[in-house]
């Protein structure tokens, strides 16, 4: 490069970092477009939220940033559109400051991407906190919005024909930002498609043109200005540090996602010039593989400066990039491409395309490695799991063939695999071959004998008992132990995969469970926000709640470390899989199963006939479903018929007899004395409740059915299971 050309490079990227954007993002690289751009504005915002905000928080928040510049003492209210003079309080643009609450007539806080929408539903913390999708809003306007999906309209707000959100023409461009910052901010938990009508087909990702649209058609506003001001310094009491890049400047969507030309506040982008860089040169190939290649130009020139190149395979856009090189990967075997580089500018100038360059992948003619260390797990009498360590290839294993007494029985692309329809008390001959992309085959592994059980139908293996999908975050799992012994959970494990793997998830956060399991007993883990009581349940669901809280085996945290809880913080689309050793044994839902919706909305519980894991989803045959907030069955199983012998607990004290009709008796045979007992309905309400206890409590006024009964001793309360018969 020519000195002069660097100088004068220097001098308008200086220009740029101190008389365009706010010196928030001189050290954000702004040259770069794409997802490239888009990764480096989320580190930026990930990394300056240094205050997360509580819910409660949110009220003041809004009075610092949503003042109405015309009176500071009211708030202006999203989606109100008429000054206060009409007897209709809805419409209202503005309210006083201090009129909050989520009562009619008053200003409530606006989840601008709906609670129920993300991937998993947002709770009251993390991203349902975030102070930059929060907006005061009219308190029955708001709950007209409800959790509809954002559509495109005309004139005020309101309920489209097809059942969308139309958020009124002041306000689209305020939403299309506020929702393309929490995309960028909390990535596939806030997916585009979940909370406006669009099409995503012409981005390189998820962002749905709607919000594009709307970006370019209402331009920021000094309103939307003053709560970047705020936000960024953490000295306001309520501020999180962070700004929304897209209320900073607009263009920054368009040069991610493309679309019409949004407003480039900082007059970086759409400068004068229009000339556009040389064409890219000498465009080369090198370490040609059976599915890669290495892609190298010289590097172009421009009156101003050359900020990307865009690479196309085929006359097809496949990536951009800043730098002269790089390694185009996923390509088939034997097969023939071609390649050409373009250059642009700051401005979006683009250059004619290099030379065309004309590659051939190399011949894959090499098979895959023989699949090792099979696994025989989860024997039935019908079926068993074969399980093995994954082989490598040149390029890529495609698929893995099972073959049982030497006849195929089927394929899989897992290292896992179900073999069913087989007979009782059998053993059989089981090997595993690997096939590539282009059908090179491996040998067949060594065999390995798998046998089927007697049928005598006693369990051997624990297995999903119950699945909750409720309100907010009440999410729940329940495991049972059918077999004769007790199992210790330390080889056990829980994971979810997203979304059906629709965005290519696999199995992700994996918990690991502790503690043991007795015999013919039950394993139940909840979500800690489970016990939230907020504005956004029903009675129902807060009382489905509690009860969870009270009698799980393990709350799982709910906290940005865990994900909010996660694994156990699926949707109704999320499969969610028992594992041993590493190895899938059960599974609630479809593997890629996409967005089928098996559990949404609902109380999965496992037929009392079935004695075994299967990790083949039998939704028809093996389940029941119940109300979302039906949580009455948790803590026991239809299997498992209680004792009707004394329980001893470890304090040496006898409860007898349970199931019991009217009385239940207490021995204390220690020093330990029993201050106070309650019991619980499985609604999780106190029913009953004795602070000086005897020897006996009289359940007469108590309905037949399942109970939690609790006593505490010094401070400390135990739980025990109790039947009224």
């Amino acid at each position: 490069m020519k000195k002069n050309d660097l100088l004068l490079i220097l001098t308008f990227l200086f220009t740029i970092s101190f008389y365009g954007q706010e010196s928030y993002y001189n050290d954000v690289n702004l040259n770069v477009t794409g997802l490239t751009l888009k990764e480096e504005l989320a580190t930026k915002i990930i990394s300056t939220h240094t205050q997360f905000l509580f819910y409660d928080q949110i009220w003041d928040a809004s009075k610092a940033t949503d003042v109405n510049p015309e009176n500071n003492q009211e708030v202006l209210l999203i989606y109100g559109f008429e000054n206060g003079t009409d007897t209709d309080v809805t419409n209202d643009r503005a309210r006083e400051i201090d009129n909050n609450s989520g009562a009619s007539g008053d200003w409530n806080r606006e989840h601008v991407y709906s609670q129920s929408l993300g991937t998993p539903a947002l709770s009251d913390s993390g991203p349902g906190s975030d102070a930059h999708h929060l907006r005061p809003a009219d308190a029955q306007r708001n709950s007209s919005r409800n959790n509809r999906k954002f559509t495109d309209g005309s004139g005020n707000s309101g309920i489209q024909s097809n059942g969308g959100w139309y958020p009124g023409d002041e306000w689209k461009g305020d939403v299309a930002r506020m929702m393309m910052y929490m995309y960028v901010r909390y990535d596939d938990r806030c997916l585009m498609s979940n909370v406006g009508i669009g099409d995503n087909s012409a981005t390189p990702d998820d962002m749905i043109d709607l919000f594009l649209k709307w970006n370019v058609e209402d331009p920021v506003s000094d309103f939307e200005k003053q709560r970047n001001t705020y936000h960024e310094n953490t000295a306001n009491q309520n501020a999180q540090g962070n700004r929304n890049p897209f209320i900073d400047n607009p263009i920054l969507a368009t040069r991610i996602w493309g679309g019409d030309n949004a407003e480039d506040t900082w007059g970086i982008y759409t400068s004068s010039d229009n000339e556009v860089p040389t064409a890219p040169t000498n465009l080369s190939a090198s370490n040609i593989t059976t599915f890669s290649v290495d892609l190298t130009w010289e590097a172009s020139t421009d009156n101003i400066g050359v900020t990307s190149y865009d690479v196309y395979v085929n006359n097809v856009l496949q990536i951009a990039t800043s730098e002269t090189s790089i390694t185009i990967t996923n390509l088939a075997s034997n097969t023939n491409y071609s390649f050409a580089v373009l250059a642009k500018d700051i401005t979006n100038n683009s250059s004619t395309l290099s030379n065309v360059l004309n590659v051939t992948t190399l011949e894959d003619i090499e098979a895959p490695t023989v699949p090792t260390n099979l696994v025989i797990s989860n024997e039935t009498e019908s079926s068993f799991i074969v399980s093995w360590s994954a082989s490598t290839d040149n390029t890529n294993v495609a698929l893995y063939e099972v073959y049982v007494d030497n006849v195929l029985n089927g394929n899989t692309a897992d290292v896992t695999y179900t073999v069913t329809s087989l007979t009782a008390n059998t053993t059989y001959k089981i090997e595993v071959l690997a096939i590539d992309n282009v059908g090179n085959k491996s040998a067949l592994s060594s065999p390995i004998n798998g046998s089927t059980t007697n049928g005598a139908g006693v369990a051997t293996e624990l297995f999903f008992s119950e699945y909750l999908e409720g309100e907010s975050n009440n999410k729940a799992i329940e495991i049972v132990n059918l077999t004769n012994t007790d199992i210790d959970l330390s080889s056990y494990s829980l994971a979810r995969q997203s979304n059906g793997g629709l965005n290519g998830a696999d199995w992700e956060w994996i918990m690991p469970l502790a503690g043991t399991i007795q015999s013919q007993d039950v394993y139940v883990v909840v979500n800690e926000a489970a016990g939230e009581h907020t504005s956004s349940k029903t009675q129902a669901a807060i009382d489905a709640g509690d009860y969870l809280i009270q009698i799980a085996d393990s709350i799982r945290i709910h906290d940005g470390d865990t994900n909010f809880g996660a694994p156990i913080n699926f949707n109704g689309n999320d499969p969610v899989g028992l594992f041993k050793n590493g190895i899938l044994i059960d599974i609630i839902g479809t593997y890629n199963g996409g967005s089928a919706n098996f559990g949404k909305d609902k109380v999965l519980r496992r037929k009392s006939g079935i004695s075994q894991p299967n990790t083949a989803f039998d939704l028809d045959n093996e389940w029941e479903v119940f109300n979302k907030n039906d949580a009455s069955d948790f803590g026991t199983h239809s299997a498992i018929v209680l004792s009707t012998n004394d329980f001893t607990n470890e304090h040496n004290i006898h409860f007898y007899p349970n199931p019991t009709e009217d009385v239940l008796r207490i021995q204390n045979k220690s020093d330990s004395r029993i201050s106070e007992i309650s019991i619980y309905n499985t609604l999780g309400k106190e029913v009953l409740s004795v602070q000086n206890v005897s020897n006996e409590i009289s359940l007469r006024v108590l309905p037949i059915g399942f109970y939690l009964l609790k006593y505490k001793i010094e401070n400390q309360w135990f739980i025990l299971k109790l039947i009224k018969k």
